[in-house]
């Protein structure tokens, strides 16, 4: 079971404002879910407790029904900056994960279970390149394998694709929506993004954080081209628009 569920969730930091302020939903397992917002809205504090990286300061995170008490290998998170270790390998990277997922494994499993995932990123040509030899596309297919490769039952992503251009950001949403479509059982998402177009591209639905609350629950168009998918699509852009404006004086500072 991969569902994520807010209860009455509120968190600050220190003793400073409310950065979430009473937050109830519930994701299903296997949906896809873009969380939308101003900046300073709450949404990476939101993927930072469902990691398990800060606790709530009152109500629960629950995943899979169980609260979130710390990191674990269940939830994997790709964040803006890549977060691959700098003296080793992709193939050396993503292998360490696997073997913190999966213990039993023997160093040569986990290096073939990585070479695997990397070859599926489209990073067969770069096995052996340390970071700082990838480009900024090849270091986050790098940062995605490694999260495949540990068969992380939901998946957490925080604007993991905002610094790339345009062309490779694109292949990167369609190599991650793909190998979610893929999975058998399908991965739970939880995908940070500022970009509308990507949230539509990428979601099956839409989360608005405005204020600290869930501001705007949006279901997303299906994807499939007809005429009424199309004006789903107007709709959920001029819902998504009036919500920026709505909360565009009240941001919080998160």
């Amino acid at each position: 079971m991969n569902s994520v569920e807010a209860r009455a969730l509120s968190f600050r930091h220190g003793d400073g404002p409310l950065v979430l302020r009473g937050l109830d939903f519930r994701v299903e397992a296997g949906e896809f879910v873009c969380l939308l917002g101003h900046s300073g809205g709450g949404k990476t504090t939101l993927l930072r407790l469902a990691a398990g990286l800060e606790r709530p300061t009152s109500g629960e995170l629950l995943v899979g029904g169980s609260p979130v008490a710390g990191p674990g290998t269940d939830r994997g998170m790709v964040f803006q900056e890549h977060s691959l270790f700098p003296w080793l390998t992709a193939r050396a990277n993503v292998a360490f994960g696997v073997r913190q997922a999966f213990r039993r494994l023997s160093r040569r499993e986990a290096e073939a279970r990585a070479v695997y995932f990397l070859e599926r990123a489209g990073l067969a040509g770069g096995l052996d390149l340390y970071p700082h030899q990838m480009s900024g596309g090849m270091r986050q297919r790098a940062a995605v394998a490694r999260m495949l490769a540990m068969d992380a039952r939901v998946w957490l992503l925080d604007e993991p694709f905002s610094a790339l251009d345009p062309t490779m950001r694109l292949s990167l949403q369609t190599l991650v929506r793909k190998l979610w479509a893929e999975g058998e059982p399908r991965k739970t998402v939880l995908f940070v993004t500022h970009n509308v177009d990507e949230a539509l591209r990428l979601a099956d639905r839409i989360l608005f954080l405005g204020g600290g609350r869930i501001a705007g629950d949006l279901r997303a168009a299906t994807g499939e081209g007809t005429d009424s998918d199309e004006a789903r699509r107007f709709a959920l852009r001029t819902e998504l628009a009036r919500l920026y404006r709505e909360h565009a004086a009240g941001r919080d500072v998160a």
